[in-house]
């Protein structure tokens, strides 16, 4: 019970903090909006064209206003002292941070979430494939900010990390990219998807069971 207090304790804090600082809930959000309506300015408004390419256009946003977001994921934690608390904390430092990768989703993917859609309707997108582009999402947004965390406790203690965060991450969110971006055209062009998702579940569950641990060990070492 003390455990999970703990968890759900962060959680809120993370939230708390997150809406007093409205910027790093608005930043992605705009951000991606932005990048999406640039698209149909940028090559014109076929859209034939904007339908075949529209799950590449919305994933590919989507991942970068995650990455955008990820260095404030521990970043105001280590300048503040926050991050030597929960070393110090009888709970395991594992559960903390896997509460504050919880909490990063529920600022920055969940928003995307819930825009996402609308966008996909603006690009049109066929009505098929918007169920997809939303189970897609549920799957992967929360494996960017999980293998994100991993990259960004590995850096944190460097002044100018965003480089080598970027070089870190991007690799490994390329199999989610693609697997994410083809179901949701897979779908639009209505073929069968659950290849794709089968794998994505499988991706999501991976990274739950084993980001926390190493991104743990990282923020340790980035402190001591």
């Amino acid at each position: 019970m003390a455990l999970m207090t703990a968890f759900f304790a962060v959680i809120q804090r993370d939230l708390i903090l997150a809406f007093r600082r409205r910027t790093e809930i608005a930043n992605p959000v705009f951000f991606f909006i932005l990048v999406v309506t640039l698209f149909p300015l940028g090559i014109g408004a076929d859209l034939k064209l904007l339908q075949a390419i529209a799950p590449g256009i919305i994933w590919v946003s989507a991942l970068l206003a995650v990455m955008l977001s990820l260095d404030s994921l521990f970043r105001s934690d280590f300048d503040d002292g926050s991050l030597e608390q929960m070393l110090l904390s009888p709970h395991p430092l594992t559960v903390l941070v896997f509460a504050k990768i919880v909490a990063h989703w529920l600022v920055t993917g969940l928003p995307l979430l819930l825009i996402a859609p609308l966008l996909a309707v603006f690009l049109g997108l066929p009505e098929q494939a918007l169920g997809t582009l939303l189970i897609t999402l549920v799957l992967a947004t929360p494996v960017l900010s999980l293998i994100g965390s991993i990259g960004v406790s590995l850096t944190i203690g460097l002044r100018r990390g965003g480089m080598i965060l970027s070089l870190l991450v991007l690799p490994l969110y390329i199999p989610v990219l693609i697997f994410a971006s083809n179901a949701v055209e897979m779908a639009g062009n209505g073929l069968a998807v659950e290849p794709q998702i089968n794998i994505l579940i499988a991706i999501f569950f991976m990274s739950m069971v084993l980001a926390p641990l190493p991104a743990a060990a990282a923020v340790k070492m980035s402190i001591t």
